[in-house]
């Protein structure tokens, strides 16, 4: 990690060059600093001096920021509040602070937790938003590595040791079938292995629940066709022999679809624990803690 500059720099003159690009007039800075109009401009020049560039230019409508100054500024808006939060160990404020959440999530997870958070949690918070990514190979890297905040997933063994996590509802498998299926109310488990299945491959090509299940009793299932969603999973079953097995909340979703029925599980499928998972380092951020808790809520809306 390179400090040199950082030794060297004074962050107070960040916070004026914030104000002062907000306001685009050195005198109505200055009145919201507490400064005198000559210490704005002082301060100015030494931003200057430190990023090599004008930043702001003076036009006859006032100030404008150069490109440099504008990428500055975009950085600062998120930067300055949260090293506010360090020194201070204020809480994180939804309100006011902007904040971009990155979630990588199954379209399970999409599909029950998404809607709650659009009407129940996110129309109050004006400063931030969420951006939900399909889960993928590459998930537990780029949590580790800073391109993730918050992971969600099925407890199936498969997040790193290291990762702090949390249970946040408990889920169950049923099947799905179509309408013409000649089961009842649910499959033996006989019938369930004679059966050919629809597999949702969530990571790594398998999903991973229902095959390691089968699996710890010596039994493993024939899919005939393999897809990465489990909502066109449920979707394809209809008008043919297969079984889709899938989450409970997901398949009630589709319980308006005529061609389609939702019958029980072997009982080896039983039930799963949903969790959020992240990176140690997160642990104590405030803006993070924000958002832990905002899912916590949402699983207990579900249950």
């Amino acid at each position: 990690m390179r400090v040199t500059q950082l030794r060297q720099a004074d962050l107070n003159l960040l916070v004026v060059f914030t104000v002062l690009a907000e306001e685009r007039n050195v005198s109505r800075a200055a009145d919201r600093l507490l400064l005198s109009q000559p210490a704005v401009s002082r301060a100015l020049q030494r931003l200057r001096e430190t990023f090599h560039d004008d930043l702001l230019v003076r036009t006859p409508a006032g100030y404008e920021v150069t490109p440099l100054g504008q990428r500055l500024l975009q950085e600062l808006e998120g930067m300055l509040p949260r090293l506010d939060r360090l020194l201070s160990g204020s809480h994180f404020d939804p309100e006011t602070e902007e904040a971009t959440f990155r979630v990588a999530a199954t379209d399970y997870a999409s599909h029950v937790l998404c809607p709650l958070l659009c009407h129940s949690f996110l129309p109050t918070q004006g400063k931030v938003s969420f951006e939900f990514m399909a889960w993928h190979d590459g998930t537990f890297e780029a949590l580790e590595r800073g391109r993730l905040d918050l992971l969600l997933n099925a407890d199936d063994g498969e997040i790193p040791a290291h990762f702090l996590s949390e249970v946040i509802f408990a889920e169950e498998f049923v099947c799905v079938v179509s309408k013409a299926a000649p089961y009842a109310r649910g499959l033996t488990l006989k019938q369930y292995l004679s059966a050919s299945h629809i597999g949702v491959s969530v990571l790594g090509g398998r999903q991973t629940i229902p095959e390691n299940r089968l699996a710890a009793i010596g039994e493993k299932r024939h899919c005939a066709i393999r897809m990465p969603y489990f909502a066109a999973a449920v979707r394809s079953v209809a008008g043919t022999n297969l079984v889709a097995t899938v989450p409970r909340r997901l398949a009630e979703y589709e319980a308006g679809n005529p061609g389609i029925k939702m019958v029980e599980a072997p009982d080896v499928m039983g039930s799963f624990r949903y969790l959020m998972a992240w990176h140690p380092r997160m642990n104590t951020d405030a803006a993070h803690e924000w958002l832990r808790g905002t899912m916590r809520e949402a699983g207990k809306r579900l249950t």
